[in-house]
């Protein structure tokens, strides 16, 4: 999707943005995660951006398996629906929703995502798969994974 590749990356960050890093890409999948777009000519009339961008994105999506076509019975229209790898963006979504909320909107958050259960207000966080602490950046590490090239 990107114009530039991250071929001397060996980072998963990298490859992600290979796949969603371009300027509309995250807001196509927010409106078909959270708006219930699926219809070219509802991403077009919600987002206002140019006929060939999106067509070029949806197409991408689809061939990278972020997205599937679909014509419903009856319709002449296709749609387009998330797959589980394009629902898995989620998180992705809310989190940088919660850092814009917090770094780029002077007048407090325009849109608040909530728990359908309860309604309380869905938070990210960082949380040990061991202990399940919740912890805070300074307390993150890193290490060698076994994707890494000449891991065995």
């Amino acid at each position: 999707m990107l114009g530039s590749r991250y071929e001397g990356q060996v980072c998963s960050a990298a490859r992600s943005l290979e796949l969603v890093g371009e300027r509309w890409s995250l807001l196509i999948v927010r409106d078909a995660l959270f708006a219930g777009a699926t219809r070219f000519s509802e991403f077009l009339r919600r987002l206002g951006l140019a006929r060939n961008i999106l067509s070029a994105r949806l197409e991408g999506f689809v061939e990278t398996g972020i997205m599937e076509r679909a014509v419903r019975e009856g319709s002449a229209y296709e749609e387009y629906h998330l797959t589980e790898k394009g629902r898995d963006l989620a998180p992705v979504i809310v989190a940088l929703t919660k850092w814009g909320d917090r770094w780029a909107a002077p007048k407090g958050p325009p849109i608040l995502y909530r728990h359908l259960g309860c309604r309380g207000e869905v938070l990210q966080r960082l949380v040990c798969a061991q202990c399940s602490a919740v912890i805070d950046h300074d307390e993150l590490g890193v290490e060698i994974g076994p994707g890494m090239p000449g891991v065995a």
